[in-house]
């Protein structure tokens, strides 16, 4: 699969993306994401190197069960790991959906690399078929993740109090996109 800017967009092929597995050894690039201040100040703040090992083993674990779908992003020119796109079933409103979230680290941010990489996502949860609906709570305040939201097409449901991380509650948009409409 190849994820990149179109000549229009006037983006370098310097940016065009692909979605690998997430991995054993993919630890380090979580702790770049999650453990660093800038990465989640949307987000409640980095999680310690413990929070991080735990988060990392439970993404292997429900992506072995099935319940998740966990990847690294990484850039097609160099093969370098910059950001990760995951998407898990969960009940919202009562009703099975998918959940997505994504990061790319701060030097690769601003380049459309997190646009590609959740298109290619929202494709790859499609063709799984196992939900109609894929939501997204980007914090009210992280204005380039909700672009990313209305770029790709989602529809925004209301403002809610979300808890992330576990005990943590924040106010974010409900965005989603119905998986049966498009491609």
């Amino acid at each position: 699969m190849q994820t990149g800017s179109s000549p229009e967009s006037g983006r370098s092929d310097q940016n065009a993306v692909h979605l690998e597995p997430w991995s054993e050894g993919d630890l380090v690039l979580l702790k770049k994401l999650l453990g660093d201040p800038e990465m989640t100040k949307h987000l409640g703040g980095p999680e310690s190197d413990e929070q991080l090992t735990q988060r990392h083993a439970r993404f292997l674990r429900l992506a072995s069960e099935g319940s998740a779908r966990v990847f690294k992003i990484v850039l097609q020119a160099t093969g370098e790991a910059v950001g990760s796109v995951v998407y898990w079933e969960r009940i919202w409103h009562g009703e099975p959906v998918y959940e997505i979230g994504w990061e790319v680290l701060v030097a690769f941010q601003g380049r459309g690399i997190a646009s590609a990489a959740t298109k290619e996502a929202i494709a790859r949860a499609r063709s799984d078929g196992k939900c109609r609906f894929l939501h997204a709570f980007p914090s009210i305040d992280n204005l380039p993740s909700n672009a990313i939201c209305r770029k790709l097409g989602f529809t925004l449901i209301e403002e809610c109090d979300f808890e992330y991380p576990k005990g943590s509650f924040m106010r974010c948009n409900d965005w989603r996109l119905d998986l049966s409409r498009g491609g």
